[in-house]
Formats: C-alpha cells, sequence, structure tokens
C-alpha cells in the first residue's frame, strides 16, 4: 500500500523530499506573480498612453498587496500549526485550524471590498497618482476589488493544500488561473480594447477559477484535512495562535504596501511620474527575483513544521542548513543578472526610450542588496515552520519598518531622488545579517522538546 502523503514528510530522505516539494511550489510561485506582471507587460506596450497606465496600474500595487498580505494572515498563519497538528497525529485540531481560516478569509473579503471601494480615489492620490495617471489606477482597482473574496481563497486556502505535502495539487491550482488569465488578457485589453479594465478583469476571473480549484479539493475525500461545516464556528483560542503566527507574514506583506506608498511618494515629489513608473517595473523585476525563493521556501516549511511536530529534530536541522544554503544561492545568482542587464529586464514591460534608460541607470543600485536577502528568507522560514511568532515577527518588522520606510524618507533629503534608490540596499544587507546572526544564536534553543512543548 502506498505510503499516505502526509507520512512522507517524516520518512522520505530530505533531499529528495525537498525536491518533491519545493518544485512544484516555486513553478506555482512564478505562475501565481505572473498575473501581475503579465498585467503590466500587456499594458506597457498598450500604443501611445502604455508608460502612463502603466504607472497608474503601479499606483494599485498597495492595496493589492494589503489585501494578499491579509490572506498571508490567516494562510502562512494557519498552515504550519495544521501542519504541526499532522506531525503529532492529531488531524482533529488540523481540521479545526483550517475551518477558522475559511470564516476569517471570508470576513476579511467583505471588509476590505467595503472599505476600498469607498475609499480608493483618495487613497490612490495618497499613494502618489497624478491628475494623469488616477484614471488608469481608479479603472484597474475598482474591477479588481470585486474578486476580493477569490484572492483570499485562493491564495489563503492554497498554503493549507501545500501544507500537508500536496504541492503538486498546490501548483495546479497557481496553473489553472494564471493560464487563464494569459489567454484572456491580450483579449481583453486589445482585442474588446477595454485597456487596463480588461486586465483587471482576466485577473479577477482567473483568480475565481482558481479559488474554486482549490475550496473544492479541500472538500473532498484527496486531501488530508478537510473543510467540515462543524469547524467554521469561529474558535478564537485557534485564531488567536493562527493569527500569532500569521502577524509575521502579514507584516512582510503589508509592509511590501507601506514601503511602496513611501517609496512612489517620494519619486511624485523629487522626480516625478517617469521616476514612480520606474519602480513599478523595478518592483515587477524584484517580484521575479524574489518569488521564486519564496516558491522553494514555502515548498520547504511544511517538511520542518511536520518533522518538528513529529520530535524528529535531525530532518528539521538538515533541512534549515540545505533550505539557507540553496535560497543564498539563486538570491545571488539573481542579483548578478539584474545588476548587469537592466535594460534588458525594462525593455520587458515597456518601450518608451527614457523610461528604459532611467531604469538602466537606478536598477543596479535599487537591487545590489538582494544577494544576501537570501538568508533572510532561509531563516525566515525555519522561524515560521517551528512557530516561532515573535522572532519571525521582529525579522519582518526590521527590514521594512525598522530600515526602509526611514531611509526611504531621510536619504533623499542628502541625495535627492536617488536617495530612495539607496535604501532598499541598505535595508536588505543590515536586515539579512541581523536576521543570520540571531540565527545561528538561537537554533539549538528553538529546535528541542522545550520549544515544541510550549506550543501546545
Amino acid at each position: 500500500m502506498e505510503q499516505n502523503r502526509d507520512q512522507k514528510l517524516g520518512t522520505m530522505p530530505i533531499p529528495k523530499l525537498m525536491v518533491s516539494l519545493a518544485i512544484p511550489s516555486v513553478i506555482a510561485q512564478l505562475i501565481n506573480v505572473l498575473y501581475n506582471i503579465v498585467d503590466r507587460m500587456y499594458i506597457g506596450h498598450i500604443e501611445e498612453i502604455g508608460h502612463i497606465a502603466l504607472t497608474g496600474v503601479g499606483l494599485t500595487f498597495p492595496i493589492i498587496m494589503l489585501i494578499s498580505a491579509f490572506s498571508a494572515f490567516i494562510g502562512a498563519g494557519g498552515a504550519p500549526l495544521a501542519a504541526i497538528a499532522l506531525g503529532k497525529g492529531d488531524r482533529d485540531r488540523a481540521e479545526k485550524i483550517l475551518g477558522n481560516g475559511v470564516s476569517v478569509l471570508f470576513a476579511f473579503s467583505v471588509i476590505l471590498t467595503i472599505f476600498f471601494l469607498i475609499f480608493k480615489r483618495p487613497l490612490l492620490y495618497l499613494f502618489g497618482a497624478s491628475d494623469q495617471t488616477i484614471v488608469y489606477a481608479e479603472n484597474y482597482i475598482t474591477i479588481y476589488l470585486i474578486g476580493t473574496i477569490f484572492v483570499q481563497f485562493a491564495l489563503g486556502l492554497n498554503m493549507f493544500i501545500s501544507s500537508q505535502g500536496q504541492a503538486k495539487t498546490a501548483m495546479l491550482s497557481v496553473l489553472i488561473g494564471a493560464v487563464t488569465n494569459i489567454i484572456l488578457d491580450p483579449i481583453f485589453i486589445f482585442g474588446f480594447h477595454m485597456n487596463v479594465r480588461g486586465a483587471a478583469l482576466a485577473t479577477i476571473i482567473s483568480q475565481a477559477l482558481s479559488a474554486i480549484w482549490v475550496v473544492r479539493f479541500l472538500f473532498s475525500k484527496k486531501t488530508v484535512m478537510r473543510i467540515r461545516k462543524c469547524n467554521l464556528k469561529p474558535d478564537f483560542r485557534i485564531i488567536g495562535s493562527v493569527m500569532a503566527l500569521g502577524i509575521s507574514p502579514f507584516i512582510m506583506q503589508a509592509t511590501e504596501s507601506a514601503i511602496n506608498i513611501v517609496l512612489n511618494r517620494g519619486l511624485q515629489t523629487y522626480g516625478g511620474d517617469l521616476y514612480v513608473g520606474s519602480m513599478t517595473i523595478m518592483q515587477s523585476v524584484m517580484q521575479l527575483v524574489v518569488v521564486p525563493v519564496q516558491g522553494f521556501t514555502q515548498g520547504i516549511q511544511p517538511i520542518i513544521s511536520y518533522n518538528f511536530g513529529a520530535r524528529k529534530f535531525d530532518r528539521v536541522k538538515k533541512t534549515y542548513r540545505l533550505t539557507i544554503a540553496f535560497t543564498f544561492m539563486v538570491a545571488t545568482a539573481a542579483c548578478l543578472c539584474t545588476v548587469s542587464f537592466p535594460t534588458v529586464f525594462a525593455g520587458i514591460f515597456t518601450s518608451n526610450k527614457e523610461l528604459i534608460d532611467l531604469i538602466g541607470k537606478v536598477m543596479p543600485i535599487f537591487m545590489s542588496g538582494i544577494w544576501i536577502f537570501g538568508i533572510q528568507m532561509g531563516c525566515q522560514t525555519t522561524f515560521m515552520g517551528l512557530g516561532q511568532a515573535k522572532i519571525s515577527l521582529f525579522i519582518a518588522l526590521l527590514r521594512k519598518v525598522i530600515l526602509l520606510i526611514p531611509l526611504a524618507l531621510i536619504l533623499p533629503k542628502f541625495f535627492g531622488v536617488m536617495g530612495i534608490y539607496y535604501s532598499e540596499p541598505i535595508s536588505d544587507i543590515t536586515a539579512a545579517t541581523t536576521a543570520g546572526i540571531i540565527f545561528l544564536c538561537v537554533r539549538k534553543k528553538i529546535v528541542s522538546e522545550e520549544a515544541l512543548a510550549k506550543l501546545d
């Protein structure tokens, strides 16, 4: 009889297990990022208005990231706890965590949709919109917000599929939506002449298909833990535990939104629309760099959580060592590519020569600290997998809130618009170094019987 999929997390050789889980997860994350990046590729090449429309859509990024952050609040917080419960053999608790996650994600969807539909216009101006770009930003985000519930379920619940070792199934849920988006984008944008509205409509239709796939699977007999009606009733003790762990990834994504606001406002003040457009493109490239690493770590995290819950500490240690080594190497290679060929990456998103020339100047600066960020991501994943909410929260706050936001506000006063680009590598290097030092100091203490007992 074939071994249960969740049990393989505790028995299969670590390198083979990492490959089997990480590859589908990496593919899923790369596909997922195409939702926004493909939109920007098509929008940036709309005749005559492409670079302005691209800047306008880029201004909606803080809202999109915040919506995704709320899905991570529950998904990234609940999935590791569910995996730890499975490792202990407590499937009932795992299903309670999943059921409560469904209820909270639904509540988030309703609140976020209403709030942003009411306040979208003043928020977009706050984010750095000009009278020239506001129309494109508003047209895009209005349609996107209608699909908030699909985004919450597609992203948040898919993590519960990954957490039980079902990496290929999780990948398929993303693949379905992304392929649909890639097909629909040119049809709606150019065929129906809907421009940015078409890009947004293609995105929410795609997310809806992904959400339906995820929910259908979690109701089926194929899943290790199922959505059951009896577990949908809120259990505030479980919700509290999920949010305590999920606050770190939530802040990591929510502060991406805050950072985007600070950077765009600074670029608008010190440079203008062209500089805001450069940030839209560079953040898209940054996603292409960071997302494969995030996909790898997301695929690996269930191995850490399950084996920690099963008290197989040697497997935990072997996993995190390989994870940190791999994330560092990939981030370093990605850094070399983006720093060496900035205009090649810019040309993917725009044909505007002035914008391409600007990116050729600033991208090597902006991306120069990414090489060491792989260490932070590897350590962060380990802390999350072990249920170390407080350490994860501090590291998440350090890079964005403590370092990057103040630097982005202070440095332009001394270096002008270039100070905004300098702030990114300084914060990347400082935060990653700090995360590595903390991990070296506490790694023995957090992989122990004592640490596991505190999670009960």
